[in-house]
This record gives structure tokens, sequence and C-alpha cells, in this order.
């Protein structure tokens, strides 16, 4: 039973559907679900406190300060009561205040202050939705985090038609069961993965380096998100500027060789990700002193260390899964490929660097997943955590589709 026990914290909003809500509640009830209700000052005017009180079990909470609940901060306790938190109906104007951090009321403060995943169900005419102001605020709130359910195509209480129906409510609880169920498995089954990231730095003197540009942004948003979906999850970086969230166990590097022998200390793991962009060379000999200018020296160099083809060649260590990532300036598909085969990748993500607008400098980023099967799955240019969603979903369904995983 994948909802059984479940906390689900709902927050009504002001539009027609949120007299589904009150299905929604029933439907979850039924499946053994603990529910409570933060209803908003434009969802008063649709569904009453007292129908949602008494369908949910549980008082409902409105008011941002309430005198009727002394020493509790609601904001903060219902968060870390939840398992889960969301929004239906999301309407235009709620998305708008979301995208701008807003913390006017009690549920926008709540999902300001949350830790846990949030789902937002949009509900509004199709014109609404089209418009590129609501399309902006949306790809801002995926970039933020936030998953949407919905909308759907179908007929609309203003008696048009089109996309912008909110999910009804046996599709969402179609949805939560899913979400729960894979969640769970990969926590029950202790599901554990590692991902490489960001640069090395190989030292010629104590100030200078072999290095690249890598930010480290990919593969620590990767790892977040495998995390998320319930995975054990450690972050072998590189020297980067990331602000490392306390959701993952991150494990700091320099080199090449510090990177391997970290990598090896984790093993055996079910999942391994090699986000990192490792030099490929490293200087034989590193001086202890700075070479001075007038200090004509030979740099000898030699190869570093291959993590992937280390993973991937291993009779004792390889993962079950193997994801290993391509960065290109030509012939992506092709040197992609190429790179899975002899590296024995289940799974290789591929971008081109060469174009300045997605990829090391920049927030934003365009991949192809490439199964081992040479089936190609694109994902168009995006935010970096957007595009981490992707890939990490992919990894976890191909994990999971594999039985003999779970052995």
């Amino acid at each position: 039973m994948s909802l059984e026990n479940k906390k689900i914290l709902l927050m009504i909003g002001g539009g027609i559907s949120a007299y589904k809500s009150l299905d929604l509640i029933r439907l979850l009830q039924k499946k053994n679900c603990s529910v409570k209700v933060v209803l908003t000052k434009s969802g008063k005017k649709f569904v009453t406190s007292l129908s949602l009180s008494s369908l949910s079990k549980n008082r409902v909470f409105e008011e941002i300060f309430d005198e009727k609940n002394k020493g509790n901060i609601d904001h903060i306790s219902l968060s870390r009561w939840a398992d889960l938190i969301m929004v239906l109906p999301t309407t235009a104007n709620f998305m708008f205040r979301l995208s701008k951090g807003s913390a006017e009321d009690l549920a926008s403060t709540i999902i300001l202050a949350s830790n846990k995943e949030i789902f937002l169900v949009p509900a509004m005419n199709v014109r609404m939705w089209e418009h590129k102001a609501t399309q902006k605020n949306l790809n801002v709130l995926m970039d933020y985090g936030y998953k949407f359910i919905g909308p759907e195509d179908g007929e609309m209480a203003c008696g048009e038609y089109g996309k912008g129906k909110m999910s009804s409510p046996r599709q969402i609880l179609s949805f939560l069961v899913k979400f729960f169920k894979k969640r769970d498995l990969l926590k029950s089954k202790k599901i554990r993965a590692i991902v490489t990231t960001g640069p090395t730095k190989e030292y010629i003197d104590p100030v200078r380096y072999i290095s690249n540009e890598s930010s480290g942004k990919q593969g620590y948003e990767i790892a977040l998100e495998l995390s998320r979906l319930g995975i054990k999850t450690t972050l072998i970086s590189g020297p980067t500027k990331l602000k490392y969230d306390n959701e993952i166990k991150v494990k700091k590097v320099v080199t090449g060789k510090e990177m391997l022998e970290a990598v090896k200390r984790k093993l055996p793991t079910h999942i391994a990700v090699c986000a990192a962009a490792v030099s490929d060379f490293k200087p034989i000999y590193s001086e202890k002193n700075k070479i001075k200018k007038n200090q004509i020296k030979e740099i000898k160099i030699e190869k570093n260390p291959d993590i992937l083809s280390f993973l991937g060649k291993s009779n004792r260590f390889k993962p079950k899964l193997l994801i290993g990532f391509s960065a290109e300036t030509e012939n992506l598909i092709k040197n992609s490929k190429i790179k899975m085969q002899e590296k024995f990748c289940d799974m290789i993500v591929a971008n081109d660097v060469s174009k300045k607008d997605r990829g090391f400098h920049s927030d934003f980023n365009e991949v192809l997943i490439i199964d081992k099967n040479g089936k190609i799955e694109k994902v168009k240019k995006n935010s970096k955590k957007f595009v981490a969603s992707i890939v990490a979903k992919k990894i976890v369904d191909t994990f999971l589709s594999n039985e003999k995983n779970l052995n």
C-alpha cells in the first residue's frame, strides 16, 4: 500500500476546480492517508472550512498568525509534518506569486519554508495557460524544483475547450500512488548511488594547474534529484563554487587520483553517474615551489585515471547501472556512442559544449540521453535543474525496469 500512512498537505486555491479537492480528500482517506488542509483566502469563495475539516478529520489552517495555535509556528510545523505538499487548483495568479518567491499568506509561506516535494495542479482558462507570462512562470517554477500534475485537455467551466483543465481526483491519486510506490521501493531496497561532478585540478606547481571549465552544477543537480527520489546518494565533487545542500552526502576532492580513490571507497554501489570532467592529463611531477618566469621548465604529462572506464571494466565492482557523460564539440552522437561502447556504459548523457549559451558557462543545458540499445532522447535547452529531473527519472525508470537489479 504505497499511500498508507502517508501525510499529505493540501493547499486549496481560488478556482472553481477547488470543489474537486473534496473528492480527492475522500480518495486519500480511503487509502489511509493523513490529510491536513490549508485554505487560502480566495479558496474560501469555493469551498468551506467546515466541509474540509469534516472530510479530513483535522482542523483547517487559514491564517499565518493564528492565536489558537500558540507555541507552534504553522508554516514550519506543517511543512515538516508533510511527506508531500500539493496545491490545487494552482491558479495563474498563484503561479506568478510563487515565481516571485512571495510569502504573503500561510500557503506561500509554507511552500517557501518547505523541505519537501511540492506538486502544483494547474487549472485555468486555455488562453491563460498558453499566455507567455504563464509559460514563463511555469519555466521558473520548474527551475525551482516544483513538479506539475496536468493540466489536461478538456472542456472548462467557462465553456471553452483546450489545455488548462485540472486533472481529476482519480488522475491525481494515480500519480501519487506511482510516485510513492517508486520512492518507497528504492528506499526499501536501500539503493545507493555515486555521482561525480566538477573539474579536477592537476597541479604543476603550488599555484598553477591543469583543469577545465566545468562548474559541477549538472552533476550536483542530478545527485539532488536522485536523493529526492529515495536513493541514498553520495556526491564526489572536484573543486567548485557550489553551495551544497544538506540533503546529500558530499565528499570533496581536488585531483583525479583523489576522485578515483573516493569512488573506490564507496564501492560496491547500485548506480554510478560519472558527470565529473576529470582532467585527461596530469603532470608527471609537481614542483614544490612556484616556477619563476625565468625558469624554463619542460612539463611532462601522463594520462589521468579514467574513472568511468575503471567502473565499466571492473569484474567485481561494476555498478548495476553505469551512466557516463560525453562533452563534445563535434560529431556529438557518433563520439558519444563510441565512448559508451568503449567504457561499457549502460547510458550516456551527451552535450555540445561548443555552444556558449549552455553547458560549462551557463545555468542551462541541452542534452541527448543515449541508452545501450541506441535509443536517443533529447532534452531541449532548459535549466540544469530541469535537465537533472529528466535524467534522474530516466535513470530510476531504467534501473527499476530491470527486475534483476532488485534481487
